[in-house]
């Protein structure tokens, strides 16, 4: 009756060190001071499972043996190991004679070390097994049952406290990801007011929509490809906004706008001391995307040892900072952007091949402004409501030769030069209709034919163009087919085979 008193206070007082420890450091330290008043030892050894790999990470949390052979941080299999057992079968196993029997595989190891017997002891937590606790000693011969049954004790209380620990870092983790968060979206805001969205009703951006709705929802690296302008990262933000990691952050990089020797920082983050100026810790991108999106604009200008590392990352969700010494795991979802023809870029050896599949898993093209007139009042349209809100104008819409100057334009810096100049009309604007300047939109482009098209691409172009100018009015004084010169039967035969269609309303 006394022993069972003795160890219940025993048990208290290690139940109570245990659970004050807030990380696994002091928490191995902890334990190594308690078992020494639970039991002789003179190996003690923590497991736990790690199951990506399907193994035991194992704590060495103190020894007394002249030779040292299972050191801390190796990895003990699941398959024909003793603490794998413990764990499939939730049970103790004792080896009395580890001399003279060796039934696993860290048995060898123990021999090596002279330990005469060896105690596993599953860490059950709400049925759930995290590890083991081991103890070897160099005395041999079955141990004490009743040392045994508190050993197990120990040992759950032990699991409480990991779980603990375990629970701590995992909200210690979140809380630093989440100041990192809100420090880069602070930046964000203060750098960008508005970013656009996604406004379009032309058959060819209702193509582009379709696919980003079918790539969000997955894991799957995106590549979007197109001209500067046409909106890369308004149709990246949307695949994210559509995705299950929209309550994460959307981090951003602009590969081209960083010279090629702090890229890797920016990207992967580094260490004090890295680098001369490096006077303190970084975190890189990934990082501050863990869990969420990272978006990689003018992928084709990454320098090729960052496009090296960039592929480890991609391939297997490990991240090294600049000077770091540790892999750090982050889960990421890529999307990549560039107006350049990587393929041509990989013959010229700009680009890594392998890196340009890692990416392409699911490649969309957005198509540049000309080819889709109809969108063009749509967007400035849109574009004049929100800068007229900004600039306090009272301008409530376009005068109609404005607008038929804006359709016809070509476009060449597309959806963001249509948006800066609908922004610097309204500067000058002073009534209620916006009228934009001839010298403000150089005509001369959009008149000279694409030598690219034929003929046929030619007439679908115009009778688009003259349909978007007349809101695809067809028939009557002022219609299409008037403006057009030609039949509204004919015209609707000629929509019909150039496969033109009015875009639904939404």
């Amino acid at each position: 009756m006394q022993n069972v008193a003795l160890n219940y206070r025993t048990l208290l007082s290690v139940t109570n060190v245990l659970n004050s420890q807030r990380n696994r450091q002091s928490l191995f330290r902890a334990i190594t001071d308690q078992l020494t008043k639970v039991v002789r030892w003179e190996r003690a050894g923590i497991t736990v499972y790690d199951l990506q790999s399907d193994a035991f990470r194992f704590y060495a949390v103190e020894t007394n043996l002249p030779k040292v052979v299972l050191r801390s941080d190796s990895m003990i299999p699941r398959a024909r190991s003793a603490v794998g057992w413990v764990y499939d079968h939730r049970r103790v196993h004792v080896r009395p004679h580890i001399q003279r029997e060796q039934l696993f595989l860290e048995d060898e190891y123990y021999l090596q070390e002279g330990l005469g017997r060896m105690i596993n002891l599953p860490m059950v937590v709400q049925k759930t097994c995290l590890g083991s606790l081991n103890i070897g000693s160099i005395e041999a011969g079955p141990p004490d049952p009743d040392d045994v049954e508190f050993l197990q004790q120990v040992a759950t209380q032990i699991g409480y406290a990991i779980a603990q620990v375990n629970a701590y870092e995992e909200i210690n983790h979140l809380r630093e990801q989440l100041a990192r968060e809100n420090v880069y979206l602070s930046e964000e805001l203060k750098s960008t007011e508005h970013y656009g969205i996604v406004v379009g009703r032309s058959q060819a951006f209702e193509d582009v929509l379709t696919l980003a709705r079918q790539a969000a929802p997955t894991t799957a690296t995106v590549t979007i490809t197109g001209e500067t302008g046409t909106g890369k990262e308004v149709l990246a933000r949307a695949i994210h906004e559509w995705s299950a990691r929209r309550e994460r952050a959307f981090v951003r990089l602009n590969c081209a706008a960083l010279p090629a020797g702090l890229i890797e920082s920016e990207l992967f983050g580094h260490e004090r001391g890295a680098f001369t100026g490096a006077d303190q810790q970084r975190i890189g991108r990934f990082e501050l995307a863990d869990g969420g999106t990272l978006f990689l604009d003018e992928i084709g200008e990454m320098p090729l040892e960052a496009q090296s590392k960039l592929l480890r990352v991609l391939q297997d969700g490990l991240v090294d900072r600049v000077g770091g010494t540790k892999s750090l795991p982050v889960d990421v979802r890529v999307i990549a952007a560039t107006n350049a023809d990587l393929q041509g870029a990989i013959l010229q050896g700009r680009f890594r091949s392998d890196l340009f599949y890692r990416l392409n898993v699911f490649p969309i093209h957005m198509p540049p402004l000309r080819d889709r007139p109809e969108d063009i009042p749509i967007l400035a349209r849109h574009f004049l409501r929100f800068h007229a809100q900004r600039l306090k104008r009272q301008c409530d819409d376009f005068e109609p030769s404005s607008m038929e100057r804006l359709v016809h334009y070509a476009w060449p810096g597309n959806v963001r030069e249509l948006e800066n100049l609908v922004e610097r009309g309204l500067i000058l604007c002073d009534e209620r209709l916006l009228r934009i300047d001839p010298a403000m939109v150089n005509l001369r482009v959009s008149t000279e034919s694409n030598p690219r098209r034929t003929l046929q691409e030619e007439e679908r172009h115009y009778i688009l163009q003259t349909l978007t100018l007349l809101d695809w009015r067809i028939e009557g004084p002022g219609g299409a087919a008037e403006r057009l010169g030609m039949a509204p039967s004919t015209l609707r035969s000629r929509m019909q085979k150039l496969a033109i269609r009015r875009p639904s309303r939404r």
